[in-house]
């Protein structure tokens, strides 16, 4: 049983938020799991991005009280669990701090392992694409969970 599971990304206002909440949903109410999101350069303080919302709402998951948090080493020694979106996330984690490495995984890991890219700043089209791969990679770590 994992007690803290965070999953980062780059700005925490597009890919983690709508991962965490989710995992959050797909998990209920009743799990004991705490799940999270930070940023490694993230826009700390700003609400999920307007058009990741949307897309989330949309999947009748509401993201709303989501606000951007910075990465930090004190986050990553208290999770038992981190999922990236990318691969260089894994490794700037890995760098962060060394002692964390062996509870990183990306999140797409049981479906395929590819990175999850950045939709900032793109047209509706990219969200959506976004949206089903990180469907895919929270639904893929469920039975796990």
């Amino acid at each position: 049983m994992f007690e803290r599971i965070l999953i980062v990304c780059v700005g925490n206002i597009c890919r983690s938020p709508t991962a965490e909440y989710l995992l959050r949903h797909r998990l209920g109410p009743a799990h004991a799991s705490e799940v999270s999101s930070a940023g490694l350069s993230a826009m700390t303080g700003y609400p999920m991005d307007a058009m990741a919302l949307q897309v989330l709402r949309e999947h009748d998951v509401d993201g709303v009280q989501h606000r951007a948090r910075q990465l930090n080493t004190a986050l990553l020694r208290q999770s038992s669990l981190i999922l990236a979106m990318e691969k260089s996330h894994v490794a700037e984690i890995g760098r962060m701090a060394p002692e964390a490495s062996g509870k990183v995984f990306m999140l797409s890991r049981w479906d395929g392992g590819g990175d999850v890219p950045d939709p900032y700043r793109q047209e509706r089209i990219a969200f959506e694409h976004v949206f089903d791969l990180i469907d895919k990679g929270v639904s893929s770590w469920l039975r796990y969970l």
